[in-house]
């Protein structure tokens, strides 16, 4: 990968002096991670794969900044503690981990505490993970018209039952528990300073708060005051922070204007990984910034496709099918054609995407502001679909409980 000594973008001024460590290594129970910064679960895009490549390229920065990114913490997609307990097929690949992965993170969904125990008692008696992050924070209608995701911490006897249950079985294999969560339902429907409270109390390893509703959804900007004020409020165990990180200078503006103890990334990274090997640099206080030209971004999309298809066991049309929705995040901002940019999206086999990558040209530099910003779709702001009488009271009753039991029943695992 190119290496550039000075960062291109707009918020130089938090670029730290060379040399000078702007963080710590996070703490998550009994793990050490060196270089502060979290994988963000995203359904469909953090398998093994991904988290792979992910780490490979997040080394790549070693040599030139003395820190690695192959050193942060990358969890993998969401999966649901019924479809795990029941283990479906599916959802035992999902979980699946390289051998050199290491902490073997796990990210479980569940709306049922019962569930919630059998299914971390699982992975802790089989030795299948080594940190587990809890989902409170999904906005997608099908969850939270359920009581799930970011709907859920609005029920604090169901929230902290749920929290209660997976640390406990946690603890018997020291497999620590975080939780990752929004800030609320929407702007009258705040949870997360009673939800970080009430996980603390329980006994999670650090907390993670996306600094938009589940309303918001992707859209609008992230309220980094919110990740503020609960820096000021867990003061116990490590607070995260994550929203609109898009470069290394966004991750040390959040923990300028937050105080938060490490960063969470998500869509920032897509058709980025080597994203993982700035932001190490950046809090190692290297100005060191990677700025591949297209010939090395076209390695790495081959690279990711290679990895795919190992993922789905030489299955090269589904390697195919999952890559191409990485593509324009591979080619933003760069000057392949139209033509070339559909032909990628419809690419059935690696020899087909080695034909395509050929016609690129490779001594084409990194393209600057055009390739940087915002990733992904944002969407727009929405309200959130909800149980019947959800906002009602903030304990269950007994129809809502039956209702919810039936949550996990309507969320597929890998979709």
């Amino acid at each position: 990968m190119t290496i550039l000594t000075q960062p291109t973008s707009p918020t130089q001024h938090t670029v730290p002096a060379a040399g000078q460590r702007v963080l710590p290594p996070l703490r998550i129970g009994r793990h050490v991670i060196d270089s502060p910064v979290v994988l963000a679960p995203m359904a469909g895009i953090t398998n093994r794969a991904f988290r792979r490549l992910c780490r490979e390229a997040g080394d790549a920065g070693l040599a030139a900044s003395g820190a690695s990114g192959a050193h942060s913490l990358y969890v993998n997609e969401m999966v649901t503690s019924r479809a795990l307990v029941e283990r479906k097929p599916e959802s035992m690949r999902l979980i699946e981990h390289d051998e050199d992965e290491t902490p073997r993170s796990v990210q479980l969904y569940s709306v049922d505490p019962a569930t919630t125990a059998r299914a971390v008692r699982m992975l802790v008696a089989e030795d299948r993970a080594d940190h587990i992050d809890l989902n409170f924070g999904c906005p997608v209608p099908k969850v939270t018209r359920k009581g799930g995701g970011a709907a859920l911490p609005w029920k604090r006897d169901l929230f902290r039952a749920i929290v209660s249950a997976a640390v406990t079985e946690g603890a018997k294999g020291d497999v620590p528990v975080t939780i990752k969560m929004r800030v609320g339902i929407d702007e009258e429907h705040h949870t997360y300073l009673d939800a970080a409270t009430a996980a603390v109390e329980e006994g999670v390893a650090a907390v993670a708060l996306h600094a938009r509703t589940a309303g918001q959804a992707y859209s609008g900007t992230a309220d980094w005051s919110r990740i503020r004020l609960l820096k000021e409020t867990i003061t116990s165990v490590p607070v995260l922070g994550n929203g609109d990180i898009w470069s290394a200078e966004d991750a040390l503006r959040m923990v300028a204007e937050t105080g938060c103890d490490g960063v969470v990334v998500g869509r920032g990274c897509l058709g980025r990984p080597w994203l993982f090997a700035d932001l190490a640099a950046a809090f190692n206080g290297a100005q060191v910034r990677i700025r591949p030209s297209l010939g090395e971004v076209s390695a790495t999309l081959r690279r990711h496709a290679e990895l795919l298809t190992e993922f789905y066991e030489g299955d090269q049309l589904r390697a195919c099918r999952d890559i191409r929705k990485h593509i324009a995040w591979y080619l933003k901002g760069f000057p392949a054609g139209s033509t070339v940019r559909n032909q990628l999206a419809l690419v059935d086999s690696l020899a087909a995407l080695d034909d395509l990558i050929a016609t690129l040209d490779p001594d084409t530099p990194w393209p600057g502001e055009a390739a940087e910003g915002q990733r992904g779709r944002a969407g727009s702001s929405r309200v959130v679909a909800l149980p019947e009488g959800w906002l009602a009271s903030r304990e269950l009753d007994a129809e809502q409980q039956a209702r919810v039991a039936q949550a996990e029943q309507s969320v597929v695992d890998g979709g």
